[in-house]
């Protein structure tokens, strides 16, 4: 019985441990804001070949902190540049939906009409792999017809 309430213990320990390194990997809001803003002038300032090229680099530490990672879409719906998930670059996702059935990127190139917002959505979190409820900040690039932006789980 001693042997197992020491390993009960022990494993909860653990779970309490990883379970705090792993919050400490999540960024805030105000973190996917700058991230967002930053993303925006990189496209003004080096155009945006380069820089979807960049923010889709996964290597590329400049556009990752924590778990934010860049992402960037056209305004009819085709993802450009996608820093957690290189399959979906390319593709036209004007109708991808999330789990409560909002359309997410259109409701994004709504965001972006006045020159930037929020959209709240559920999405699946890159290091969990669990749908979480999320706040991504999208930003109108000045120079292409299009949005980038970045997103923190709540």
């Amino acid at each position: 019985m001693k042997m197992l309430t020491k390993l009960i213990v022990g494993v909860v320990a653990a779970v309490g441990i990883s379970t705090s390194v792993w919050a400490q990997d999540r960024a805030n809001k105000d973190e996917a804001k700058a991230m967002a803003e930053q993303a925006a002038a990189y496209v003004a300032k080096v155009g945006p070949e380069q820089a979807f090229k960049e923010f889709s680099d996964k290597s590329n530490a400049k556009w990752k902190n924590k778990d934010l990672y860049v992402f960037a879409y056209n305004m009819k719906g085709d993802c450009v540049a996608h820093g957690a998930n290189e399959s979906l670059i390319g593709k036209n996702l004007i109708d991808l939906k999330d789990t409560n059935g909002k359309p997410i990127i259109q409701e994004m190139m709504t965001a972006v009409k006045p020159g930037s917002g929020t959209v709240d959505y559920a999405w699946a979190h890159p290091q969990t792999k669990n749908v979480e409820d999320k706040t991504s900040f999208v930003v109108k690039t000045a120079n292409y017809d299009g949005f980038v932006g970045v997103g923190a789980y709540r």
